[in-house]
């Protein structure tokens, strides 16, 4: 089985019965792979006589350090060393072969010898393996070790030739099919190809093992391992170890892992992460640790061991041993340390219905992925200014434009290089090269794209990830299509088919199914393909020509799309835009409008991706009303005369392509006065215009950095005044800050150019930094929510601070890491979810364990003062503030960088937290609880035998709403808390929405947000931008005590039927005024008593909003902030909507609990006017999120929905809802409060978890200090 792809139908299935062995052992225990030879070749001391050997005494190069040839002149000493390691305990041998190949043997003048130096080792240590066979009983198996070579195809050997390569795909190919040959002919059993830094040659090693297997020999086992070079988790050639993955599937390898360049404690995350994406056995073979500053190493067999068998315990390996600097006594160590270790279960649906694809990093297209922009700019068939740049030569300046087309949006990277006066091949591999030498653009991956096979496959062996080949097709007939469909499975690739056949090409709807259903069945069946690797092309044909034939090709497209998808399981479909438009070529306006209705139709219907110019697309609602119309009546052929009322409205309403604008009468201010304007106003059209004009005026502004320091901080400082004084709000702050950013972005390549010269000049690197402070934020470790923290990097951005923004779930040891070379003069944490108020107190200890002076800011939802007071501050000598808002940051942060204020200003927070801490202990010394007895004694206490019986829901188990209707949503949602992101906070009475808009101070600004948010909101549902998918599920349940037992059917009261899961309650036991009857609630209370007699229920959902985080990204790219924040505040409105829609639906429907239950208002729903709560894990009335495990695992909710959780159990996306639904009319939300230890014990007992473990979580309501 493949890694990372489910098995599908092939006739290419494993057909070797020594895989089908090991594999059977393999599920039984964990294997052992041998240690170093190169370590104890070392230990033998040989001389350059003892490397020559008789066979080699006369020849001219020195032969010492060719370890590899040691097989032939010294196989007795090859042989001990095999035989060390089996009786050892390795099940496994390595050939003495890793520099076998006849372009490592070159440095020795040996490459004539390649062949017979692989079989001489193989033979050796098949001898080995036998004899140990024999001896012990035990079966022992030998791998042929295939390494990396000396060259790479990724990486130029020279910085001023970034296209220039020592070795080529083919060449690589020849020299691995000669040393696979020799290894096979010498009896190996699995072929290893390790050490892999460059992927590009490992695909050329098993490039040249299918080949073999194919036409030669009997297929084999493979293993593939990787090195990942530093803790920065890639290889050399720059790729992740997900892409690496994902570049090498194809080859279907029994084991997949990694080796060498780290100990095994800084390989183990990467070990875990490679585990996570794939469904291969995972290999692992470390060094003794990091090597020590002469080059040896000096972890000893002990340590090795156990790291290992952590890695074992963990259920991360199948198969462990050693690399450089490892012996017998490692092996023999490690060996005893797994021995009753279990292997790990690898798991076998990984993106079982995704096209995995990979540049430097992976990019997975699946069920719920949106539409994918594959960039079309780099084609000379396409694009003038690319062909004219590439007809002249001028590659760099051509790679300018795949950056921009990157950077604008495109996920895929469409290369074409189709011109009858260009040499295809060498014009495609040259590209290409450059391409890798980019990571900014490497990143991605490439579409090869060409109707040549020969520059197809010159495209594809110059690249190390997972391309996709655009195209082949049926035209020249079924054996042809066959060979072609081979040769790209062989190279890794995914393939685009294009609808032709022998006939020609499909114009109608029924030939494009009947062609594309008979590729799908080739491919699938003879060729082996994943059905996720095929990629349809129903051919767009160009529409508006005033030729009747072709008035129905768009409709006949979309038709056939619908087809394909419905009946072509995992294909995809894509297809090149522009032709639709050609009629109207030189007329942008309309083609572009062109293309965004058919896109939305398109979508609709299942087209998954497309060739595109991603930064000219509009959207759907933005285009012009008349020119829609218009454009929805040629597509759907709704009018004959379309084509020439089209050509009349360019004519009428288009001068050159774009509307006519007439200038502001602002624009006649002096320079200054117009920067200033534009930066108050979030105007950016012309701000490049006027910072080049500023720059131009040298005896005013002789540096690009004094344009900066005067008309833009001057400006940026009337913002930050307005701001302050609550003149201006955060929403046009950010608009400010997107103004800001197009400016200074113009004017970094005249200060970069500036400090070269500077540099050249006196020899100095100093230069004066324009910025306040660094400020490196980050969202902890486990927590997925950002929103806040974006909002005070653009505000402190505003005011002149360098902001560094690592994102969301940064570890600690990456936060500190990046603050120490950024020399960062703050480090803000954020977090939402309780959990990450441990990692920020982690945070804390290791900034003092490494006795860091940083001050240290938190903020975020979850956060208060008062626990920054007891819990953090007190960990950290250095300031530790807590931050409100975004309002507060810029305060603080002045402050604290202020070198006349900030010990004053340290001193005055000490002391305010300090008298926090007293009154917060004072308060739990004065708080008095009942005993947990007492409590539950006084809890809710429902008479259900003379109560209305629960009502069974309409259905037990789960459904699942996987494409949920946004639209009908937009009634729900609660606004108030949309204007809270934004700070717009309106006084008594006009808090609340819609009375938020007759605010005399914030009224006008919060409709125009509002007024935004709608546009934007219409937008993302009707694009389809955002997608809301969500189960839920509801199972027979009783209370046991403060828990709730459920089952999997409706149960007979007082049975003894085992629940499936259990859900854990806590109580209240803060006392309650004397006076007071109010019960001490647990969620149990709410449900019938398993003793009762009374069969009841209970509901679960969760839901949520995707595509926020990619718009948003999308957006930031385009230094676009505001929106960049609205989209995921409109998403977590949504997301909290849907949630609020769908309990409505459950009252009503699908429980049925209140059928008549009226009409609400969105007011009353969300003032809970109604039967029934939804309470969610890790809030007040179940403060614990480790419930959600339980819901999770119970409803199957990530793999039906797609919403997963983080190590602290945050849900992601971050707009997502989940909780539990309660019928009983008492149910009624409520706030545990403190708790004692009693109850802590009490609940680790019933959970099986320890003590410390619960207080973890519990940390927020404990009612005592763990630490006394």
């Amino acid at each position: 089985m493949a890694p990372t792809i489910h098995e599908y139908s092939s006739e290419k299935g494993c057909r070797c019965p020594l895989e089908v062995e090991l594999r059977a052992v393999l599920q039984q225990r964990i294997m052992v792979l041998d240690g170093g030879m190169g370590t104890m070749i070392q230990q033998q001391n040989l001389e350059e006589e003892d490397f020559r050997g008789k066979e080699f005494k006369d020849h001219p190069l020195l032969l010492k350090g060719n370890n590899d040839i040691l097989s032939i002149t010294q196989p007795d000493v090859i042989y001990q060393i095999h035989k060390d390691y089996l009786l050892a305990g390795a099940d496994i041998i390595e050939t003495n072969t890793f520099s076998s190949t006849s372009i490592a043997q070159a440095d020795y003048g040996l490459e004539h010898r390649a062949y017979h130096l692989n079989k001489t080792s193989a033979e050796l240590a098949r001898r080995a393996a036998d004899d140990v066979t024999k001896q012990t009983g035990c079966k022992r198996y030998v791998a042929g070790a295939v390494g990396p070579t000396n060259k790479t195809l990724s990486v130029s050997p020279s910085v001023e030739r970034p296209d220039f390569r020592n070795i080529t795909f083919s060449e690589l190919v020849e020299a691995y099919t000669e040393q696979l040959r020799g290894l096979l002919d010498g009896g190996v059993d699995i072929l290893l190809v390790e050490t892999i830094f460059d992927t590009a040659n490992a695909k050329a090693a098993l490039f040249a093992i299918d080949l073999l297997f194919e036409k030669s020999y009997e297929p084999k086992p493979i293993f593939i391992s990787g090195t990942i070079v530093d803790k920065s988790g890639r290889t050399l050639s720059g790729q992740t170890g997900e892409a690496f993955v994902v570049s090498v599937s194809h080859a279907k390898p029994l084991c997949i892992g990694l080796n060498c360049a780290l100990g095994a404690a800084e390989m183990r995350p990467f070990i875990e992460a490679i585990g996570k994406r794939t469904t291969a056995l995972i290999l692992c073979y470390p060094n003794a640790g990091l090597p020590n500053t002469f080059g040896g190493y000096d972890e000893t067999p002990e340590v090795t061991a156990s790291n290992l068998k952590e890695f074992a315990i963990s259920g991360l390996v199948n198969i462990v041993g050693g690399c450089c600097g490892t012996t017998p006594g490692h092996i023999r160590a490690i060996a005893k340390a797994v021995k009753q270790c279990q292997p790990r279960v690898p798991p076998t649906d990984i993106f079982q219905d995704y096209l995995l694809l990979s540049g430097l990093e992976p990019f997975r297209i699946g069920p719920y992925t949106n539409f994918v922009n594959i960039g079309e700019r780099c084609n000379v068939a396409g694009s003038r200014k690319f062909a004219k740049l590439i007809m002249a030569g001028n590659y760099e300046e051509a790679l300018s434009i795949a950056k921009a087309q990157v950077e604008m949006g495109a996920q895929i990277l469409d290369i074409n290089m189709d011109e009858g006066m260009l040499e295809g091949p060498t014009a495609m591999a040259h590209f290409c090269k450059l391409i890798a030498s980019e990571p900014d653009i490497a990143r991605v991956p490439l579409c090869i794209d060409s109707s040549n096979f020969s520059v197809i496959e010159a495209g594809l062996k110059c690249c190390q990830g997972k391309c996709i080949v655009n195209s082949i097709s049926l035209k020249e007939g079924e054996q042809e299509f066959l060979n072609r469909a081979n040769t790209v499975r062989r190279y890794g690739a995914a393939v685009v088919v294009m609808a032709f056949d022998e006939e020609g090409q499909a114009t109608d709807t029924e030939h494009k199914v009947q062609i594309c259903t008979r590729a799908y069945n080739l491919l699938v069946h003879k060729v082996g393909f994943n059905p996720n690797d095929i990629i349809f092309d129903p051919n767009i044909l160009t529409i508006g020509t005033g030729m009747e034939e072709h008035s129905e090709y768009a409709i006949n497209f979309i038709r056939a799309t619908r087809a394909i998808k419905e009946t072509l399981p995992g294909a995809r479909v894509s297809g090149g835009l522009s032709n639709l438009s050609f009629s109207f070529r030189g007329m942008e306006v309309i083609r572009e409008a062109m293309h965004g209705v058919f896109l939305y139709h398109a979508i609709k219907d299942g087209m998954d991706m497309g060739i595109v110019n991603a930064g000219n697309l509009p959207v759907y609602d933005d285009i012009d009303k008349e020119l829609l119309l218009l454009c929805e009546n040629l597509i759907w052929h709704r009018d004959a005369d379309a084509t020439e009322k089209l050509l009349a409205f360019a004519q009428n309403y288009v001068k050159g392509g774009k509307k006519v604008v007439q200038t502001d009468e602002w624009r006649d201010g002096t320079v200054e006065e117009r920067l200033e304007y534009a930066l108050v106003k979030g105007i950016d059209k012309y701000v490049v215009e006027d910072t080049e004009e500023c720059l131009s005026q040298v005896d005013r502004y002789a540096r690009p950095l004094h344009v900066i320091e005067g008309p833009l901080m001057t400006g940026m400082k009337v913002v930050g005044d307005l701001f302050g004084a609550g003149k201006m709000f955060l929403p046009q702050v950010i608009k400010s800050a997107r103004v800001m950013k197009k400016a200074v972005g113009f004017l970094i390549p005249f200060m970069e150019k500036e400090r070269k010269e500077m540099m050249a000049a006196t020899g100095s690197t100093e230069e004066m930094d324009p910025y306040q402070g660094t400020i490196v934020l980050a969202t902890v470790k486990g927590d997925v929510h950002d929103i806040g923290k974006n909002i005070v990097g653009v505000v402190l951005g505003c005011n002149n601070f360098r902001v560094i923004d690592m994102g969301v779930m940064v570890p600690c040891d990456k936060i500190l890491r990046e603050a120490i070379e950024h020399k960062a003069d703050i480090i803000g944490l954020s977090g939402l979810i309780t959990p990450s108020l441990d990692e920020m107190i982690y945070v804390a200890k290791e900034m003092e364990r490494l006795g860091m002076k940083t001050p240290l800011l938190i903020g975020g939802a979850t956060t208060s003062k008062t626990h920054t007071a007891v819990k953090i501050a007190p960990r950290y000598s250095s300031p530790v503030v807590h931050v409100l808002d975004a309002s507060r940051s810029v305060v603080v942060c002045s402050q604290l960088l202020d070198e006349d204020v900030r010990e004053e200003y340290f001193e005055e927070v000490t002391e305010e937290y300090e008298e926090i801490r007293q009154e917060h202990y004072d308060s739990l010394k004065d708080r008095r609880y009942l005993s947990l007895s007492k409590a539950r004694e006084k809890g809710l206490h429902v008479d259900w035998l003379s109560s209305p019986r629960p009502v069974r829901p309409q259905f037990l188990g789960t459904h699942v709403f996987d494409s949920y209707d946004l639209r009908g949503l937009v009634d729900y949602i609660d606004w108030k808390p949309f204007f809270d992101i934004w700070q717009l906070r309106g006084k008594y009475p006009n808090r609340g929405y819609p009375k938020i808009f007759k605010d005399k101070t914030v009224g006008t600004e919060a409709r125009r947000v509002y007024d935004d948010a709608q546009r934007l909101l219409n937008r993302l549902i009707d694009s389809r931008g955002l997608q809301g998918r969500g189960l839920v599920g509801f199972w027979p349940a009783q209370s046991v005590g403060d828990d709730i037992h459920v089952y999997a059917d409706d149960v007979t009261p007082h049975s003894n039927l085992q629940p499936i899961v259990k859900f854990h309650g806590l109580r209240q036991q803060v006392e309650k005024d004397s006076a007071s009857s109010e019960p001490y609630l647990c969620l149990s209370d709410f449900v019938a008593p398993r003793d009762s007699g009374v069969a009841d229920y209970i509901g679960l959902f969760a839901v949520g909003v995707f595509g926020a985080d990619k718009l948003s990204k999308q957006f930031e790219a385009q230094g676009d902030d505001y929106n960049s924040i609205m989209v995921k505040a409109l998403a977590d409105r949504l997301a909290e909507a849907f949630a609020e829609e769908l309990h409505a639906r459950v009252r009503k429907d699908l429980w049925g609990y209140s059928t008549e239950e009226g009409l609400l208002h969105a007011a009353d729903l969300h003032r809970i006017r109604y039967q029934g709560i939804r309470p969610a894990a890790g809030y007040p009335s179940q403060p614990d999120h480790t419930e959600k495990s339980t819901m999770w695992a119970l409803a199957g909710i990530q793999d039906k929905t797609g919403i997963c959780l983080t190590e602290s159990l945050a849900m992601t996306p971050a707009a997502s809802v989940s909780g539990l639904y309660f019928c009983n009319p008492q149910a009624s939300y409520f706030a545990v409060g403190k708790i004692t230890k009693e109850q802590v014990e009490d609940y680790a007992g019933r959970k099986e978890m320890s003590v410390p473990e619960v207080e973890r979580w519990l940390g927020p309501i404990l009612g005592y200090d763990i630490d006394e």
